[in-house]
């Protein structure tokens, strides 16, 4: 019995070198995803969210490169692999859904020509299989009239509708995994909760394993298994939902989960936003990246990166104020 998880990343570094110097945009990554499970990455734009997913995909965009580290997807080596053996595997065993549907379809081809396409490419069936396999995609994923849909093209069809089809063209092949980069965003709230509902569905009915990418922790709140919270290209805190909600134990988790509307709120309570800026890729600090921002920053957090504090096997944090509160309670327990 294979007990190897489905994507085991091991210390990725990713940068792009540029003409003002090499952004480092991905610092010493690692993570694991079994299968059927859903991962939550969360963060503040800029965090390496979306450059994490591109990199699982081999979609890392030039001048961008992967410089350190390795990412291992059932049974392949992906930071080894080239584009035509990518290509193999793109769209058939993990699958994309980019932010925005309307610059990702195609809109000089209907949405059955691309549809099709993708099930001809990885797949031996034939135009007619291919064309009812469309058909039946769409209908999975809630499209009404879905043999009049395939002759339309993208700019015909409503947001919520090209998402849908995004999900019906990322889904066609049945993938090992489908990473979702921030699907939602631009859908209206009610779209929203029918898009995360019909992703669930599907995961039940496929088994697949879904990473999904947002800024928004209520997105992943009620479907993550586990949530990933990264800035400046680091994953600053780990854990299972529950870990990073009712116990966060990075200053930057706290910030997020302080900055989120709160339906029990009462009428004159203010959001609490987390001041300052993004740290600079370019000149990434020596210590830990948040310390510029956080309220209880140390001067160690400024001179050195703060190793990772296990709470649990999985629940761990990148903070010297855990690091701290782990040593003070050693040592109150050696007195006693």
């Amino acid at each position: 019995m294979n007990n190897q998880p489905l994507l085991n990343i091991e210390h990725l570094r990713l940068s792009f070198f540029t003409p003002a110097g090499e952004v480092k945009a991905l610092n010493d990554v690692s993570f694991q995803l079994e299968q059927g499970d859903v991962l939550g990455i969360v963060g503040e734009s800029g965090s390496g969210k979306s450059v994490t997913a591109y990199s699982i995909m081999g979609l890392t965009a030039y001048p961008g490169r992967i410089v350190g580290g390795e990412i291992h997807f059932n049974g392949h080596e992906i930071h080894k692999m080239t584009e035509k053996e990518m290509r193999s595997i793109r769209g058939k065993e993990v699958s994309i859904i980019f932010q925005d549907p309307m610059t990702s379809l195609n809109p000089v081809y209907t949405i059955g020509n691309q549809i099709c396409e993708v099930i001809r490419l990885h797949t031996n069936k034939t135009k007619e299989q291919a064309h009812a396999r469309a058909v039946e995609l769409l209908s999975l994923v809630g499209i009404n009239e879905p043999e009049r849909r395939l002759k339309q093209y993208p700019h015909e069809l409503s947001g919520g509708m090209r998402q849908r089809v995004m999900i019906a063209i990322a889904l066609a092949c049945e993938p090992k995994l489908l990473i979702a980069d921030e699907p939602t965003t631009a859908l209206d709230v009610t779209i929203q909760a029918q898009i995360l509902e019909l992703m669930m569905e599907l995961k039940k009915k496929i088994g697949m394993s879904i990473i999904m990418i947002t800024h928004d922790l209520g997105v992943v709140s009620n479907m993550c298994d586990k949530i990933a919270v990264m800035y400046a290209g680091k994953i600053v805190e780990y854990g299972t939902a529950d870990d990073i909600f009712y116990n966060p134990q990075h200053e930057y988790t706290r910030g997020l989960l302080t900055s989120i509307p709160k339906l029990n709120a009462t009428e004159h309570e203010r959001l609490v936003p987390i001041e300052g800026q993004p740290v600079d890729l370019l000149n990434p600090p020596a210590g830990c990246p948040f310390a510029p921002r956080c309220k209880s920053c140390m001067k160690i957090c400024l001179r050195e990166m703060p190793p990772y504090t296990h709470f649990s096997e999985d629940h761990y944090s990148a903070c010297w104020l855990t690091q701290k509160k782990e040593f003070e309670a050693r040592k109150g327990g050696d007195r006693t």
